[in-house]
């Protein structure tokens, strides 16, 4: 497979609807890729709090639409980075999207960790309640949400529900850059699958991102890692890895204290 991660970069100087225009047209770009995936937030900026509601959208709103003529425009599995998403309530998420090569929806994902300590998403946000498997005809992708890849509980009910291939969507700060590598590969490595890990760059509300968008594989070797600046990561992996590395060192199966995969609530 061919994957394409977008290390977009979010400017304050620039408007939500044109960052949108940009980011669709970057996905396009990347016609002849199997799977692209963008950052965290990246219409309005993960660390801009104070704009999270006037930038809110349905699901179904602007980014989703943009995002799903893309997708079918480069014919490319989409997995569209996340959004601030108004539910009908009211209650604000932080939602991830995935688009099949024709356009349409295939998953969309609430983040289930919120990051902010009392404060900023945590208190603003609702908490997503359920893991969320993507199928691919190479692969099975688990989806998480920057914050997510610090609970390892969660990447274990991924790769119970049939998850070879996680993907993590983030808004990373550069000052905690070195977890980020060292997360996203004990999460390959523990779980024996690749993770394709990808940040934004710029600053976002005073908060410098890290970049640095990751793909690691199942033994934990990183293929391929970008800077800091905005850029375009592409690399081609090998998705039936995950299996044979599995049953070249089938850890996994000597688990005793699993998390089988289920609604969380």
């Amino acid at each position: 497979m061919l994957a394409s991660l977008i290390q977009i970069a979010v400017n304050p100087d620039e408007s939500v609807n044109s960052r949108r225009e940009r980011a669709a047209s970057l996905v396009v770009a990347q016609w002849g890729a199997d799977l692209v995936v963008l950052p965290e937030l990246w219409p309005v900026g993960a660390f801009a709090y104070t704009a999270f509601a006037d930038e809110a959208e349905p699901l179904q709103g602007p980014t989703h639409d943009i995002m799903a003529k893309a997708a079918a425009e480069a014919g490319v599995w989409l997995h569209a980075g996340s959004f601030v998403e108004r539910a009908e309530d009211g209650t604000l998420y932080n939602t991830s999207l995935v688009f099949s090569p024709e356009g349409e929806r295939a998953a969309s994902y609430r983040k289930i960790h919120r990051f902010g300590f009392d404060k900023g998403e945590a208190v603003m946000m609702g908490a997503g309640e359920e893991l969320v498997t993507v199928a691919l005809p190479e692969t099975t992708l688990g989806l998480a949400t920057c914050y997510d890849l610090r609970f390892p509980e969660q990447f274990r009910g991924l790769i119970d529900a049939g998850a070879e291939t996680l993907i993590v969507a983030a808004g990373w700060p550069e000052r905690r850059r070195s977890h980020w590598t060292l997360l996203a590969q004990a999460r390959a490595v523990e779980n024996q699958a690749y993770v394709l890990a990808v940040g934004s760059s710029g600053t976002h509300a005073g908060v410098e991102q890290a970049g640095h968008s990751i793909v690691v594989d199942p033994w934990g070797e990183v293929l391929a890692e970008a800077g800091a600046a905005e850029e375009v990561l592409s690399v081609e992996f090998d998705p039936t890895k995950a299996t044979t590395t599995r049953e070249q060192f089938p850890a996994l199966k000597d688990r005793r204290l699993g998390l089988a995969p289920r609604r969380l609530a």
